[in-house]
């Protein structure tokens, strides 16, 4: 399905996960290339039932394994995302972002990607709430970044 965006949740480090478990983990994200991963290390939560288990993952592993994750994840969004460059999308705009001294507009496209672009100089056409097309120029593994085109 074009256009569609895929997402997940992995833990990593769960009881008893092997090394060879958690290489298959790595090859299915290779191999499903999902947009998003959201990763997180085991942690015991009392009155479950994976409480009464044995945490037997040492926490420098279950941080070598999230940050492993987190790497083959990075290149995998970056690529995706960079076939946004180029494009016009439909951008719904969420609000002002001036984070750092920023003067931009953050919104999310069709497929849910975040957007970022400056504020036109006639900055009082956009608000909140509005439809905007963004030409995407830039692009990291956790957003685009362009400028708009109509409002």
């Amino acid at each position: 399905w074009p256009g569609i965006t895929l997402s997940t949740d992995v833990i990593v480090g769960f009881c008893g996960e092997t090394e060879e478990e958690f290489q298959h983990t790595l090859d299915l994200l290779k191999e499903i290339r999902f947009d998003v991963v959201h990763v997180a290390a085991y942690s015991v939560r009392p009155g479950t039932v994976a409480a009464r288990w044995d945490d037997d993952i040492p926490l420098a592993e279950k941080k070598r394994r999230l940050h492993a994750v987190e790497e083959v994840q990075s290149a995998i969004a970056l690529e995706i995302n960079q076939q946004y460059i180029g494009k016009i999308e439909e951008v719904l705009v969420e609000e002002a972002n001036t984070t750092h001294g920023r003067q931009q507009w953050k919104g999310r496209n069709r497929a849910n990607k975040l957007v970022f672009f400056p504020h036109p100089a006639e900055d009082n056409v956009i608000q909140a709430g509005d439809l905007v097309k963004v030409t995407i120029e830039r692009t990291t593994p956790w957003s685009l970044q362009g400028c708009a085109v109509a409002v």
